[in-house]
């Protein structure tokens, strides 16, 4: 694990292309490191455009799924049918995200929420926050506009 991540830092300091470019300015955001940041523009956001938030959210799986029979309608939860390793990095940001960037609007929403709740509720918001983080993370990178509340890393 050690010499792949070794090996990403040096193609980092080397290659200027446009994905690298992204990872650079993904590691950027308090609470991003190599991993996140690579798999996220290698898997997701280096080969695709997006049109809005719905491609993004859609294509990483991170869309409900509501059940309506007669009288009944309820969620059933989340699609999972897209790029699971994208979504599994992106849930796991979310944990990051929460604890680094504590005053972001993100952050915040989900503190008031589902701060309260328990651990099921926390565990469902989670899945939210990913969903907002991936698509704040999109927007950042197309535009180049912080998430509202974000940090950068000092030097």
């Amino acid at each position: 694990m050690a010499e792949v991540e070794a090996e990403r830092r040096a193609l980092l300091q080397t290659s200027i292309d446009a994905s690298t470019d992204k990872i650079r300015q993904l590691m950027r955001l308090k609470g991003m490191g190599i991993n996140g940041s690579w798999l996220l523009v290698m898997e997701f956001f280096g080969w695709r455009e997006f049109k809005n938030r719905r491609e993004v959210g859609g294509l990483a799986g991170f869309t409900p799924t509501p059940y309506q029979s007669g009288e009944s309608a309820r969620e059933q939860g989340i699609t999972k049918s897209g790029n699971r390793h994208v979504r599994w990095m992106t849930t796991e940001l979310a944990w990051s995200w929460l604890r680094d960037q504590p005053e972001s609007a993100l952050s915040v929403w989900f503190r008031e929420r589902f701060g309260s709740g328990g651990k099921r509720m926390r565990r469902i918001g989670r899945v939210a926050v990913a969903r907002k983080l991936l698509i704040a993370l999109w927007r950042f990178l197309e535009t180049g506009v912080l998430p509202e509340g974000a940090v950068l890393k000092e030097g």
